[in-house]
């Protein structure tokens, strides 16, 4: 077995081309089909399902994709660590986020990497907290900001913050970040919110129950976008980080208010693989985001409370 064979292995996997993956490495294409096929001899399996319109990773060739990835990214390590320490990296990584988050940094992080280590190839995969830990488990991304994760072996995670959730409606409703409103409140309103297996749902369901109340959800949304369009229009309240919708807040296009009684609030935490070293450029990246975070709570951005890391390893043994 050949790195040769590895990088192919790579590239036509994220490319589905031969043809594609041989324009990009600047290789002939006969020569791109006979490492795969010799790859695959060694192996004794199909990493690839051929067809028409190119060629799609087969079950057993994702497994060993995920191999060939992280041995990739070793010698990437390796190269870097032997280079000097202050030297801009190269290289790629792949940051997941979840989509309320990603708002609010992938900005000044684009940034930092851009002054910082330009020749770095940065990724930014935005989705759920159920779907990054399944992608940060199977190698798909390098680092994860996550919701609220259970603490877990197979994870390192660095605590970041407690953020706060507020009351949405429209400019109509009157709402004041420097009035607070009770949770019962809620009792008998016509509510939007995400759908039960959401974390965000979770989280408010069982303030709900704390405060003794049953909640009216007539419209179930995933998509952030969706719930503040639906609240403008007038359909309801909605329940959202602030840090996302201060341009709408400021423009009046929607109101805001502080809940208490209690507060809902989710841990927001910073997680790599355990089971894989961690690049240095994912280094870099968990304390670009941290910083990031850190900047926006101090100039009041961002509406939470910051954690220091014991925060976590206290919860992790108390289970």
């Amino acid at each position: 077995m050949e790195l040769s064979q590895l990088r192919t292995l790579i590239q036509v996997a994220e490319l589905g081309s031969l043809s594609k993956a041989a324009d990009r490495m600047r290789i002939a294409q006969p020569a791109l089909s006979r490492q795969v096929r010799l790859l695959e001899a060694e192996l004794g399996l199909r990493l690839f399902v051929r067809h028409g319109r190119g060629m799609v990773v087969t079950e057993q060739g994702r497994e060993v994709l995920g191999h060939a990835e992280r041995i990739m990214a070793e010698l990437e390590e390796i190269r870097a660590r032997a280079s000097n320490a202050d030297a801009p990296l190269k290289g790629q990584i792949a940051i997941g986020m979840p989509p309320t988050v990603g708002d609010i940094i992938s900005v000044p992080l684009v940034d930092l990497f851009g002054r910082s280590h330009p020749q770095a190839v940065l990724r930014l995969v935005s989705a759920y907290t159920g779907y990054l830990l399944d992608w940060l488990h199977r190698g798909e991304i390098d680092v994860a900001i996550l919701y609220d994760p259970r603490p877990t072996r197979s994870l390192r995670s660095r605590p970041l913050l407690l953020e706060n959730l507020f009351l949405i409606g429209p400019a109509d409703a009157g709402f004041s970040t420097v009035r607070p409103t009770p949770f019962k409140t809620l009792d008998g309103k016509r509510l939007l919110l995400p759908s039960v297996p959401h974390g965000l749902r979770t989280i408010v369901e069982r303030c709900a129950t704390e405060a003794g109340i049953t909640l009216d959800v007539a419209v179930e949304a995933d998509s952030y976008a969706t719930l503040k369009d639906l609240v403008r229009h007038g359909h309801g309240w909605t329940i959202l980080p602030l840090a996302p919708i201060r341009e709408d807040i400021a423009s009046r296009r929607l109101t805001a208010a502080a809940l208490i009684d209690p507060v809902p609030v989710r841990r927001l935490v910073l997680s790599h693989p355990a089971d894989r070293p961690v690049s240095r450029l994912a280094r870099f990246a968990g304390d670009a985001i941290a910083g990031i975070v850190h900047d926006q709570v101090e100039r009041a951005q961002w509406s939470g409370q910051l954690l220091a890391p014991e925060s976590l390893d206290a919860e992790a043994r108390s289970r």
